[in-house]
C-alpha cells in the first residue's frame, strides 16, 4: 500500500496591500536607522544594498530596513488592526522588495493559532490522494495557509492516538478527512473533542448512515455515474457481465455497485453471480480477479471494475489471453485517473472530480462558513472511450 511521506507543502503568499502599486523607490520615513541597519551606498538605498547581497530575508531584516520593531512587523504579517496604515504600507513594501516569506509555524506561535490545514487519509489509491492534494493546494495557494499531509492506518491500535498527536503537534486550523476514515466514528468523535474544524469527503451522504452523521461534508454521487455506465453497457447489447468489487470497508464500493446494478436493471440485465469477484482497488486485485473471470468456460462480454487501477489489471489479464479490447471484451472502470487515458485503447470510465472536491473542501475550511448542515454534492459522469463496444455475437 502506497504511503505518502509526511510533508508540508508550502503555498504561502507574501501579504501585500495597495502599496504594491506605488513606486518601489518611495523614500522611507525619515527616522534614525537602528545600529544593525545596513548603511546605504551612494546612489542607492539600504534595501538595494540588501538585495545586492542576495541574503535570505528574515523578520529582523524587515524590521531593520523598515525602521520599526520586530513586533510591529509581526503585527503587520498577522493583519493586526493596531498598526497605523502608513506603517503597514511601509513594512509591506519592504517585504515585497526583499522577498521575505513569513514562516507559518512561527506565525502560529506568535498568534496562538495555526496556519496549517491537515489532509488525513488511509487510502491505497495513490492517484486519488495526489489529486486530493492538488485540489487542496489550488485553494490554499494565495491564502497564506499551508497543507500538511498525514497518512495513517486505521487498522492499528494506535490509530486514534496517532491522529490526536498529529493534530495537537501541528495545531491545525482545519482538517480534510478522506474516505474511508471519513466515516470512522472514533475519528469524528476525536475531531469534536479537539474542537478542530473539519470536513469529510465521502461517497455516502451523512443522512444515509445509521445513525446519521451530522458533519460538514463533500459528497460524490458515485452511484449516479455508475448507473449511467450500466445503461451504456446494456445499450451496447451486453448481457453476460462480470464485476470486480472494491474494498467492502469503503462506502464507495457499495455505492458504485448499487449504481451499476441500477443502470443494468433498467434494461433487464444483471451481473452474473458466478462472475462476481472480490477486489481491493489495486492493480493486482484487478489482474487476479479478471484472470479468474476470463478463464471461466462461459466467458463474459464485459467486465465492470470498481476503479481504474483494477481495470488496468483486467487489461493485462485480457492481453495475456490474446483478447482484443473492445472487439472481444469491453472493460469499464471508475475514477478517470491518469491511467485511464494512458492505456490502449483508452478506458471508458466514470469520472470522479476529486480535485474539484478537495478544492471546495479546503475553501470551506479557509472561509469558516461550515455548519453541520454543510453538504456540497458532486456528480460522477460517464466518459465514453475506446474500451467499450458492442457485445460480441
Amino acid at each position: 500500500m502506497w504511503r505518502a511521506i509526511h510533508a508540508i507543502v508550502s503555498v504561502q503568499i507574501i501579504h501585500r496591500t495597495s502599496a504594491k502599486n506605488k513606486a518601489m523607490s518611495r523614500p522611507l520615513s525619515p527616522k534614525a536607522l537602528p545600529a544593525d541597519a545596513p548603511a546605504p551606498r551612494e546612489g542607492g538605498d539600504a534595501v538595494d544594498e540588501f538585495i545586492r547581497r542576495r541574503k535570505k530575508a528574515t523578520i529582523n531584516d524587515v524590521a531593520s530596513l523598515a525602521r520599526v520593531s520586530k513586533k510591529t512587523v509581526s503585527r503587520v504579517i498577522n493583519n493586526s488592526p493596531s498598526v497605523r496604515p502608513d506603517t503597514r504600507d511601509q513594512v509591506n513594501e519592504i517585504i515585497a522588495r526583499i522577498g521575505f516569506r513569513p514562516d507559518p509555524q512561527a506565525r502560529g506561535l506568535a498568534s496562538r493559532r495555526s496556519f496549517l490545514i491537515g489532509l488525513i487519509y488511509d487510502n491505497p489509491n495513490a492517484q486519488y490522494v495526489v489529486n486530493m492534494q492538488m485540489g487542496a493546494l489550488d485553494s490554499l495557494r494565495g491564502s497564506g495557509m499551508e497543507l500538511v499531509v498525514h497518512p495513517c492506518d486505521r487498522n492499528v491500535d494506535s490509530f486514534i492516538d496517532d491522529v490526536r498527536e498529529f493534530i495537537e503537534l501541528q495545531r491545525l486550523a482545519g482538517v480534510i478527512l478522506l474516505p474511508p476514515i471519513a466515516e470512522d466514528r472514533r475519528l469524528l468523535a476525536l475531531m469534536e473533542e479537539l474542537g478542530v474544524p473539519f470536513i469529510r469527503v465521502t461517497a455516502r451522504a451523512g443522512d444515509k448512515n445509521d445513525p446519521p452523521l451530522r458533519t460538514p461534508e463533500i459528497v460524490s454521487r458515485d452511484s449516479d455515474g455508475c448507473a449511467e455506465a450500466g445503461e451504456h453497457l446494456a445499450e451496447l447489447g451486453h448481457k453476460r457481465i462480470a464485476f470486480i468489487n472494491g474494498n467492502q470497508l469503503y462506502p464507495s464500493a457499495h455505492e458504485r455497485r448499487a449504481g451499476f446494478d441500477l443502470g443494468l436493471a433498467r434494461h433487464g440485465v444483471k451481473i452474473a453471480l458466478e462472475l462476481d469477484q472480490p477486489g481491493d482497488y489495486s492493480f493486482d486485485a484487478g489482474y487476479e480477479a479478471a484472470g479468474k473471470i476470463l478463464d471461466h468456460p462461459d466467458r463474459p462480454t464485459a467486465i465492470i471494475c470498481c476503479n481504474d487501477q483494477m481495470a488496468a489489471g483486467a487489461y493485462h489479464a485480457a492481453y495475456e489471453r490474446d483478447l482484443k479490447i473492445p472487439a472481444d471484451l469491453t472493460i469499464i472502470g471508475f475514477d478517470d485517473a491518469d491511467v485511464a487515458t494512458r492505456i490502449y485503447p483508452p478506458l471508458t470510465t466514470v469520472r470522479l472530480p476529486t480535485r474539484d472536491m478537495a478544492r471546495v473542501a479546503a475553501e470551506s475550511l479557509i472561509n469558516g462558513e461550515m455548519t453541520t448542515k454543510t453538504s456540497v454534492v458532486f456528480q460522477a459522469k460517464l466518459m465514453k472511450r475506446g474500451s467499450s463496444g458492442p457485445a460480441k455475437a
